[in-house]
């Protein structure tokens, strides 16, 4: 690989990372609180009556336990959700937003992630295939593939479409 195409590709990969790291610098300046945090937010204001579990939150957010128990803990501190003993179910401890949450949802911006989501709609299946494939094939050259990670990300900060 020439130094140029190594240059450009270690560019790019810099400025989605940087990208990704404003927005969650821009998320804990305007909330008060981080990515996964605002992520478990949204999740519960997507689910039915606002409430899930901790195993749905780990599956949609796709971290460990010990992760997902400590942002439960922090929005559960803020006031931004409310553990409901379930009296039916003493082992299941049904997680709801509160409106304190609710209102610091509304306040947010359209995440970096939605913005994203909005243009993946708009390219074809082979293209999207070329995607994941490259994804993959950086993972493995970092050998990265045991690293958590959420499925999605959020930011305001702006991605070049042309890494070139």
């Amino acid at each position: 690989m020439t130094s140029v195409k190594y240059a450009k590709l270690m560019t790019g990969i810099r400025k989605i990372v940087r990208a990704i790291n404003l927005e969650s610098k821009r998320v804990q300046k305007d909330l008060n609180i981080s990515i996964p945090q605002l992520l478990t937010l949204k999740h519960l204001q997507d689910c039915a009556d606002y409430k899930s579990t901790m195993k749905e939150i780990k599956g949609f957010l796709s971290l460990n336990a010990s992760t997902v128990t400590g942002i439960v803990a922090r929005l559960e501190q803020k006031g931004l959700i409310a553990r409901l003993p379930d009296p039916k179910d003493k082992r299941s401890t049904p997680i709801i937003l509160t409106s304190k949450g609710n209102d610091l949802l509304v306040r947010s911006n359209e995440s970096l992630h939605e913005r994203i989501s909005k243009k993946l709609e708009l390219i074809d299946d082979g293209e999207f295939s070329e995607i994941i494939n490259s994804l993959e094939t950086l993972i493995d050259l970092f050998n990265i593939q045991d690293v958590d990670a959420s499925p999605i990300i959020t930011g305001q900060a702006t991605i070049e479409k042309n890494i070139d």
